[in-house]
């Protein structure tokens, strides 16, 4: 929906399917490795591709085949978003396949955009008690081949959100936002797919990057919570700026 919202032509390639509600979620079933393989070289042959974003990850076969089929467009930006828990906190990654992602997937990205505590997990080594400083993180993740990392801090315990982005010589650009009420889910998937469709739609990353992050926010301003649980951003807000009071505009819809 963000990449469709910002003007892009999204393709998709299923990795896993899972049993979630706005709650959280309760169960992950990979999609064979192959299969995620197959799907993604099926639309490659057939489409030019302006960026890659990749998302939830099944498996540690996955990893490897995604790597490997990526490697063969090296010219694409690619923006990985690491998820490795639900919004809930549920625990997504084992430690294998995080290992694998920081040897072959980070390598090849343009952009890694973790929040605060994807950045710490990612950046840990064997035998530290506690994890460095985020803007330490960050350089270890460099350090691993990407070219920027953008470390969200929505989970840091400061009155606005700070989202820092990083690259070899330091830091890029920050940028502060209102801190929204309430817990959204998808927050960091919309914000990696308008990412990777402001680069698609040939802007610099930094510019880019602060594009994606008020499209994000306008989303998450404009949120609507159709369960029991977190609020789902609202990526189409831009069509609902003019309904006045009177419209029955109904986002669920």
């Amino acid at each position: 929906m963000t990449l469709s919202s910002m003007g892009c032509h999204p393709l998709s390639v299923v990795t896993a399917v899972t049993v979630q509600d706005t709650m959280g979620v309760d169960d992950v079933s990979a999609i064979e490795a192959e299969w995620v393989a197959d799907q993604a070289r099926c639309v490659l042959e057939d489409m030019p591709v302006a960026a890659f974003k990749i998302g939830l990850l099944g498996n540690l076969e996955q990893v490897a085949a995604i790597a490997e089929v990526v490697s063969d467009y090296p010219d694409v930006p690619l923006v990985l978003d690491p998820v490795l828990a639900s919004g809930r906190g549920d625990e997504l990654v084992p430690e294998e396949m995080l290992h694998a992602m920081r040897e072959l997937l980070i390598p090849q990205s343009t952009i890694v955009t973790p929040n605060s505590l994807e950045a710490r997990r990612l950046a840990i080594e064997e035998g530290e008690d506690s994890a460095p400083d985020l803007a330490e993180c960050a350089r270890r993740i460099i350090a691993a081949g990407c070219e920027y990392v953008l470390v969200t801090g929505t989970h840091e315990n400061t009155p606005q959100v700070v989202n820092t982005l990083y690259a070899q010589a330091g830091v890029v650009r920050a940028d502060s936002w209102q801190r929204l009420p309430g817990s959204y889910h998808g927050s960091g998937c919309t914000l990696a797919s308008a990412i990777a469709a402001t680069i698609a739609n040939g802007l610099e990353i930094g510019d880019a990057v602060k594009d994606a992050q008020e499209y994000t926010w306008q989303s998450l301003k404009a949120a609507f919570r159709p369960g029991m649980g977190q609020h789902i951003p609202d990526r189409l807000f831009w069509a609902r700026e003019n309904e006045s009071p009177a419209d029955d505009g109904d986002p669920q819809a």
